[in-house]
């Protein structure tokens, strides 16, 4: 799981994202009321997030340095 974003284009990173905070605030609110299986969840969805948000970073660094340049 850790890897398999990398193959991913700009905006399917961004949409896995958004899917992955929705997933997030859901966890967070069942943790509130108390039914929660598995709480490292929730860790394992806020580093998958922070790779997301990396790489998705880093994909716009590279496309605004190519647009630079050309």
């Amino acid at each position: 799981m850790k890897n398999s974003f990398k193959e991913l284009k700009l905006d399917e990173l961004t949409a896995k994202r958004e899917e992955l905070r929705k997933k997030y605030f859901d966890l967070r609110i069942q943790m509130v009321v108390g039914h929660v299986d598995n709480p490292l969840q929730k860790r394992n969805l806020r580093r998958q997030i922070a790779r997301l948000n990396t790489l998705i970073c880093q994909r716009e660094r590279t496309e605004a340095a190519t647009a630079a340049k050309a």
